[in-house]
């Protein structure tokens, strides 16, 4: 079983070790690690760990929060590994997929972004449109969504304008434009929150994308 664990610790040297220590002595091999942000002497941190099968997830929490200045944000199943080329890969494989574009966007971009799921919808001034949903997307076919129109940057979102299916389960939202009147929206339920670099992310991804459809 294989657990991505999001955690924020001294941006110190040796606190990774620490960490790392205190993961094994409840039975966790550290598979891969990205640094997520960096802030005020803090780092986030997301992890993955592979435990026994019966492992139960609250020893990683209390293993790892016993070290002084750490805090796990978020844990929850996960598998694969944390690899940054996952993003080059899918920008080349949506950019040659023609008029499956917005759908393979829609099916891959959780993977490389660690999200839950992700729609492509059109915007008009009264309406949204679904034009792709991933397969752990919610189940929505379109209404009015202020908070996706005339976006002109990658954003989180918040829970108020925004349809209620989105946010079941305490989902986390951002959102980036695509094209002129397209927009990538994404979730992640049970949090964590996006942090600014993930926004940043999600702009520079859905910014190359918009880049190559214009060309």
């Amino acid at each position: 079983m294989s657990y991505l664990l999001r955690v924020l610790l001294p941006d110190l040297p040796g606190s990774l070790g620490s960490l790392a220590v205190a993961l094994g002595t409840a039975g966790a091999d550290i598979i891969s690690l990205d640094v997520v942000d960096r802030f005020d002497g803090v780092a986030v941190d997301d992890i993955v760990v592979a435990v026994p099968n019966g492992t139960f997830p609250d020893t990683l929490i209390t293993a790892a929060e016993r070290l002084d200045g750490v805090v796990v944000d978020s844990l929850r199943p996960f598998g694969g590994i944390l690899d940054a080329h996952r993003e080059l890969e899918l920008i080349d494989a949506v950019a040659g997929a023609g008029a499956g574009a917005s759908q393979m966007l829609a099916d891959e971009l959780p993977g490389a972004l660690r999200v839950g799921w992700a729609l492509v919808v059109q915007v008009s001034d009264d309406r949204c449109r679904l034009v792709a949903r991933g397969e752990s997307a919610p189940m929505w076919e379109g209404t009015d969504v202020p908070a996706v129109r005339d976006l002109e940057r990658a954003t989180s979102l918040d829970d108020d304008e925004v349809p209620a299916e989105w946010t079941s389960m305490d989902t986390a939202l951002a959102a980036a434009p695509l094209a002129t009147d397209h927009v990538l929206v994404v979730g992640r339920p049970g949090g964590p929150s996006f942090r600014p670099s993930e926004i940043a992310r999600l702009g520079y991804l859905t910014g190359i994308l918009r880049t190559l459809h214009a060309g």
